[in-house]
């Protein structure tokens, strides 16, 4: 009884607190960015990527390994998933025909090894994580080597923190020497290949537990280098056109074979390798020897072939470096700032 005493509210034929509604466990259960923990989870490597479906090599070393189909959880839609990466699976890892597994978790990556479409995109596409070394494969002729296109290797391994090596095929149809000669003293590794008689075990060896990615110009033998390294790999093959010196595009996904302890990424041969999404201040790590010599220049030095007062140039006038090496920087650089300074004008 309220202070009304026994006065009847004329409204209460409108009282709802007492109706009973049917509960709605999904419109009444609380959000949460909460995610499942996946404790479960077995270590995948990525492998191969095809048209949203991952192939991965898991539990690598153990007896039950074996090669599963994967697709992404929905989470990481966003983020992209590539050969060499660790990434975490549940569900069916058996392996077996039409089974499916889910890629829920991406470990860290050590290293990222990326490209752009060209100098003026900074829109950067990750190729490969997770690499240890970069196999620079460069033909001695057919097509004849690209000093340019070494250079842009170069400096996209050392913004990454791969190291690279140099491999030059075809040596028994042209020597390499006189190309060679632009990167003595550079410290860089450098392999020679003739078309009968690749260096296999030499190299088998040099990368064995090792995660190793092959780059290279379009028909240069990159592709039947990993062949030759994993036989069963059976990487398509095609010819460089006699006319144009170029190389016809065979490989055209990126794959993971396992090569011992480690393994060997081939990726797509390549006609242009864009370096947009590297800083201009990082391009001298590309170039270690003219790195030291640029120390002693003027604060806030472009480096660029305009520039007055560059240690660079100064170097290449009275012999202490190589022109050639401070050309093909000078050039490089110029094209990225170019790209660049383009992109803002439009």
């Amino acid at each position: 009884m309220s202070w009304l005493g026994d006065y009847d509210d004329p409204y209460d034929e409108y009282d709802e607190t007492s109706v009973r509604e049917r509960p709605n466990p999904k419109a009444n259960r609380p959000r949460t960015k909460q995610r499942p923990e996946h404790e479960d989870a077995v270590t995948g490597i990525v492998t191969g990527v095809d048209r949203g479906r991952y192939r991965l090599a898991v539990r690598v070393g153990e007896p039950d390994e074996a090669v599963v189909t994967a697709a992404r959880a929905r989470e990481l839609r966003k983020q992209s998933i590539v050969a060499g990466d660790r990434v975490d699976v549940v569900g069916d890892t058996s392996g077996e025909t039409g089974s499916l597994a889910r890629i829920v978790r991406i470990q860290p990556r050590t290293t990222v090894l990326r490209r752009s479409a060209d100098d003026a995109d900074l829109v950067e596409r990750v190729i490969v994580a997770n690499a240890d070394v970069m196999l620079m494969v460069v033909a001695s002729a057919d097509p004849p080597p690209r000093a340019g296109m070494v250079n842009r290797f170069l400096v996209a391994a050392y913004d990454a923190g791969i190291h690279p090596v140099l491999v030059m095929t075809k040596t028994d149809v042209a020597d390499p020497a006189p190309f060679l000669a632009a990167f003595e003293g550079l410290g860089i590794e450098v392999w020679r290949s003739s078309i009968d008689d690749p260096p296999v075990e030499a190299l088998r060896e040099r990368l064995d537990g090792l995660t190793t990615v092959a780059v290279g110009h379009s028909g240069v033998g990159k592709s039947t280098l990993v062949n030759a390294l994993v036989p069963s790999a059976g990487r398509a093959v095609g010819h460089v056109n006699a006319v144009t010196g170029r190389g016809r595009h065979t490989s055209s996904s990126t794959v993971s074979f396992r090569l011992g302890d480690g393994w060997i990424i081939d990726t797509p041969g390549v006609r242009s390798f864009g370096l947009g999404h590297v800083a201009t201040a990082n391009v001298l790590r590309g170039f270690p020897d003219l790195a030291e010599v640029a120390e002693d220049c003027p604060r806030g030095c472009t480096h660029l072939a305009t520039e007055e007062y560059c240690e660079l140039a100064a170097a290449a006038a009275d012999g202490r470096l190589e022109p050639r090496r401070v050309d093909s920087m000078q050039r490089l650089l110029g094209t990225l700032v170019a790209a660049r300074a383009e992109r803002h004008e439009e």
